[in-house]
């Protein structure tokens, strides 16, 4: 591999001098310049990204710890991070916490230990005192869908507010007065505002939200399974599931299959987080979707503003329902909370 010294010998000039070309310095001749980057070129030269940070006390990279790989909402979230990363000129570390605390401070602190330019963040829980210090310090952070309450950093999320409004007013013109919800952990930020939302959107119709009808869930499948057998075997069962993420939606399917149940004919089913694979099932679920790739790219120019020395701006853009056939056939579109241009409501004709 062609070195620096390499780069100076065959262009004739100093190291300096290469230096300041390939880091766009103005004061260097436009004859040097061309030699320069011919020579770059003929040896084929890559800079040592190494040697250029222990230089220029940074690395290009951003750490970006994620709650579950395996939710496809964080992966289409991880994407989007990394494509606008690249196209400003920073590459991507990802850790993957899987909903464990103690495996989101580790991957942390790796990527604090590697010295990342900085640091995006979903935490899976509000607790962490690793990025209350880290924060404290000065590091560039920035939260994305979730938060922790308090720490001075910019925050990028979506408001799913209104589009559970919307569910609930769309379940309601339907004739289901009966709807139970299947919660993230409390520990989470999303998971007690989405109860919260679900619980006012129904005093909005004089609804109630019983204790009975609140499943404590974790964003796994599998307790979305275990909350809606809890669901089926109370004396009056709920008309509808409300799932607040994608995988307990589908737990929450596999259970009403196992029991034969059939939906909607038998129990709705809604969830929060639209994914892909709800057009696949069968029939196609009515959800909430969030503007992931959106909040992705928001993220990372937040960060990297926050690396540049400037504050950052928090970012909340509004989700929207997309209703399918997995509570019954859609009815006609009039939420009476707002005007129908106001509206976000998508149909789709699956």
């Amino acid at each position: 591999m062609a070195s620096i010294k390499d780069v100076a010998s065959a262009a004739g000039v100093s190291v300096a001098t290469v230096s300041r070309v390939l880091n766009g310095h103005p004061s260097v001749s436009a004859d040097a310049r061309t030699r320069v980057l011919a020579a770059v070129e003929r040896l084929d030269y890559r800079p040592n990204a190494v040697a250029r940070s222990l230089r220029t006390d940074r690395t290009r990279t951003l750490g970006l710890v994620i709650s579950d790989v395996l939710n496809p909402y964080f992966t289409e979230l991880a994407r989007s991070v990394e494509e606008e990363a690249r196209a400003l000129g920073y590459s991507v570390v990802i850790g993957n916490a899987d909903e464990r605390p103690d495996l989101q401070d580790h991957h942390v602190q790796t990527l604090l230990d590697r010295r990342i330019d900085g640091l995006l963040v979903s935490p899976t829980d509000g607790g962490s005192p690793l990025m209350l210090e880290a924060a404290r310090a000065g590091t560039p952070m920035v939260f994305v869908d979730r938060w922790i309450p308090g720490v001075d950093v910019p925050v990028v999320r979506s408001d799913g507010r209104a589009a559970v409004r919307d569910l609930v007013a769309h379940l309601h013109g339907l004739g289901h007065r009966r709807l139970a919800i299947i919660a993230g952990p409390a520990a989470t930020t999303t998971g007690r505002e989405r109860v919260q939302a679900f619980r006012e959107a129904l005093a909005a119709y004089g609804l109630d939200l019983p204790d009975a009808y609140i499943g404590q869930g974790d964003f796994q499948a599998e307790s979305g399974r275990r909350v809606t057998e809890g669901f089926l075997d109370l004396p009056e069962p709920p008309e509808v599931v409300f799932a607040a993420d994608n995988l307990m939606a589908l737990g929450a399917l596999d259970a009403l299959r196992a029991r034969g149940l059939r939906v909607p004919e038998d129990v709705g089913l809604a969830a929060f987080d639209d994914i892909r694979w709800f057009v696949h099932t069968d029939p196609p679920i009515t959800a909430v979707a969030q503007p992931t790739a959106d909040l992705g790219r928001a993220a990372v120019r937040a960060l990297v503003d926050r690396i540049g020395g400037r504050p950052g701006e928090s970012v909340t853009l509004p989700a929207r329902l997309v209703v399918r056939r997995s509570c019954g056939e859609p009815a006609p579109e009039r939420f009476p909370h707002r005007s129908p241009a106001q509206s976000p409501v998508r149909r789709s004709t699956s």
